[in-house]
């Protein structure tokens, strides 16, 4: 018992529940190591009785949490409503805050008797400004705390009823000037276009933050380096201003490799070749370091440094890994002593010493921070009323930049993934450090917050992988298969007020991917604070009654409803069974492929039969071209508040773009966007492909366009 009160007091689940009627029991080792990664000792019986003794006292003793959240315009947070009578608050408002004074101060006032329809916040409270301030309280006898106090709208914006866009994989999308893989001009050139010839509201695009570097880099999007901070590699180079004003020699050695950037786009688009990160790094790699010779104009330079003063130690630090990685290695805990604290005297004296490494490395993130603030106003400009959704990882690789620089914040030996469930018997293990709850909440959830306000700065929208992460994550100590894991829960009401804070102030939606299983009351959580879901089709059926494919008037307004995702089968697979033999292929079927093909034969003929009663399939059964324009027709007729379109459908494509499960068995992460016949077709062939206009017609008000009745239900 003492254990688990401990466990319990610190927010680590002993115990959890792969389905509805079956509850399983975390190891007493397994809670033991999750306690100690957040600081605390269990080893023995006595080392938990110490501990326990300890945390019982100080939560009997504190005043307030280390950060207290208000909502705008809604009642006292519990925490200032238990403050004893005449207590003397002080807010000092957060730097650049309008409309208060500095500071604000207020008197807790004894509660007065209960009285029928009294307001639910007291005289005394006047609610601050929103920001994130500093609160300190002192009470009349003596006891004195400092928190933070985060004051949050109730609400996140929310895009125009109606909004259609597309989904893409920005490496996957090649243009004819490409340098081997999609990039940040491609990316505008895509919402441009979109914007103004079709009325699409939105671009949502794969994570763009900073990979680990190396030979192989790990190509998944979802494991970078630093999430902080984009990734150069997605620099179109023809773009940087500087790069016009080389000379000669350098001059001659950029169009060398431009030729050979562009054998990487044949390899890819006409040789069958795989998108290559490496290769195409090494290229940009070296016409960057030509550029960078080239001096900035004044102005430019005034904006460089503007930009380095805005980034302030963050960048600092994350240029200091880039660069100590080119001489050490990417793998931080296995550099000289010294290095491996970012804050050593070994560390101050690298700075200097690699000085013009860490101020290369400083001008690339400038230079892609640029080219993303563009092609956010290149969709903007063309009429998108939301523009480009970046996507946020739920975590980072555990030898990258961020781990090196911010230590203290991510539990150490721990690593983040899934419990073992109804489709996956031996859970998921990610490979990425969780973040210290009790950290986050002591630093004023900073790490966090300066996170989201870098992504969000040239961004209509931001989508959250695992949006569940801000409510708990499933910890698994190092050295334990993915079953031993325990949840660990977030401070969910301030990991929101932050998100939703951060949202408002720059004018973003926000998109919450929350598929598979999620705990009762997380959806309604954040559909209450605007977060829009995600909803694809294959998924969305009556699973508390019938089980057959949910009515389109059933659906949930707060969503982007889609028919696939990048984890996904691609809809002409899904419609054909390949997905299924693909899987076969590759050795990762649980059961015989006969059954696997029945059963998905029977789950697609279920929804094409219902989709021709709705009347969304008028050209018959037959034609898998109509069939994929049945399906968005589907999703027009929801009230999704947002409809996604995969790109690689609206060509064909029949490849998914990553296959969980795999590692070098497929080439996930690496593969050009193709149209039904497996040929790679550029961004100029996208934009012109008939099929493509004739499916989003589906998503206008072209003639192909259709919608069911709201109220209509499987019959």
């Amino acid at each position: 018992m003492g254990l688990s009160r401990l466990a319990a007091l610190h927010g680590v689940a002993t115990s959890f529940s792969p389905s509805a009627d079956v509850t399983v029991s975390v190891p007493d080792d397994t809670v033991t190591a999750v306690l100690a990664a957040l600081g605390v000792d269990a080893d023995t019986p006595a080392d938990v009785g110490r501990s326990l003794a300890a945390a019982e006292s100080a939560a009997a003793s504190r005043l307030l949490p280390p950060t207290v959240v208000a909502w705008s315009g809604e009642p006292l947070p519990a925490a200032l409503a238990a403050l004893p009578p005449g207590a003397l608050l002080t807010v000092d408002p957060e730097p650049g805050t309008t409309g208060a004074p500095r500071p604000l101060r207020m008197r807790v006032l004894p509660a007065p008797a209960p009285v029928e329809n009294a307001p639910k916040t007291p005289a005394w409270w006047t609610e601050p400004p929103l920001g994130v301030h500093r609160l300190t309280v002192r009470t009349p006898d003596h006891r004195h705390i400092t928190a933070t106090l985060v004051v949050a709208p109730d609400r996140v914006p929310q895009p125009p009823p109606r909004t259609h866009g597309f989904l893409v994989q920005l490496y996957s999308m090649l243009s004819a000037r490409s340098w081997g893989m999609g990039d940040l001009a491609d990316l505008a050139d895509l919402a441009a276009w979109a914007g103004r010839t079709l009325g699409s509201g939105f671009v949502q695009v794969n994570p763009l933050h900073a990979a680990v570097p190396g030979r192989p880099t790990d190509p998944s999007p979802y494991r970078p380096s630093s999430r902080r901070f984009p990734d150069p590699v997605h620099l179109h180079i023809e773009s940087i201003p500087e790069y016009g004003h080389v000379g000669e020699p350098g001059r001659a050695a950029l169009d060398d490799l431009r030729q050979e950037a562009a054998a990487l786009r044949e390899d890819v688009l006409n040789k069958g070749a795989l998108i290559d990160r490496d290769a195409v790094w090494a290229l940009k790699k070296q016409a960057l370091e030509i550029v960078h010779e080239v001096p900035l104009t004044p102005g430019r330079r005034a904006a460089y440094c503007d930009f380095l003063a805005a980034q302030g130690q963050a960048l600092e630090d994350h240029a200091l890994w880039c660069a100590l990685a080119e001489v050490h290695g990417t793998q931080w805990r296995a550099w000289p002593a010294g290095l491996r604290d970012p804050r050593s005297p070994q560390s101050v004296r690298a700075r200097t010493e690699l000085l013009d490494r860490v101020d290369f490395h400083c001008r690339l993130a400038w230079l892609t921070d640029t080219q993303l603030a563009t092609a956010q106003s290149a969709a903007r400009e063309s009429g998108m009323p939301v523009g480009i959704v970046h996507d946020l990882a739920v975590g980072v690789h555990p030898d990258g930049a961020d781990t090196w620089a911010q230590q203290d914040a991510f539990a150490r030996g721990m690593s983040v993934g899934a419990p073992p469930d109804a489709f996956n018997a031996h859970g998921q293990d990610w490979g990425l450090p969780p973040w210290r709850p009790d950290a986050l909440a002591a630093s004023g959830y900073a790490p966090y917050r300066d996170l989201l306000r870098g992504l969000l700065a040239h961004a209509g929208a931001l989508r959250i992988d695992h949006v569940m992460g801000l409510f708990r994550l499933w910890w698994v100590p190092e050295g334990r298969p993915p079953t031993e894991g325990a949840y660990v829960t977030q401070h969910a009401e301030a990991m929101l007020a932050v998100l939703v804070l951060e949202a408002h102030r720059a004018g973003a939606v926000v998109i919450g991917e929350d598929l598979g299983t999620v705990e009762p009351g997380v959806r309604e959580a954040l559909a209450r604070r605007g977060v829009l879901g995600t909803s694809v089709l294959w998924f969305e059926r009556d699973w508390a009654g019938s089980g057959r494919p949910l009515a389109p008037g059933a659906w949930r307004r707060g969503c982007v409803a889609t028919a696939t995702t990048h984890d996904l089968p691609s809809t002409a697979a899904r419609l054909t069974g390949e997905h299924v033999t693909l899987r076969h292929r590759l050795g990762l079927l649980a059961r015989p492929l006969e059954q696997e093909l029945a059963e998905d034969a029977a789950d697609t003929a279920e929804w094409l039969a219902y989709l021709a009663r709705l009347r969304l399939l008028p050209e018959g059964e037959g034609d898998e071209e109509a069939a994929v324009r049945a399906v968005h027709r589907f999703l027009r007729s929801t009230p999704a508040l947002m409809s996604g379109v995969w790109l690689p459908d609206a060509v064909g494509d029949r490849r998914p773009q990553n296959l969980p499960g795999t590692w070098d068995q497929y080439p996930n992460w690496r593969l050009p966007v193709a149209d039904a016949e497996g040929h790679p077709v550029t961004l100029e062939e996208i934009t012109a492909s008939p099929r493509l206009h004739r499916l989003m017609a589906v998503l206008t008000d072209g003639p192909e366009s259709r919608t069911a009745p709201p109220d209509a239900r499987p019959s």
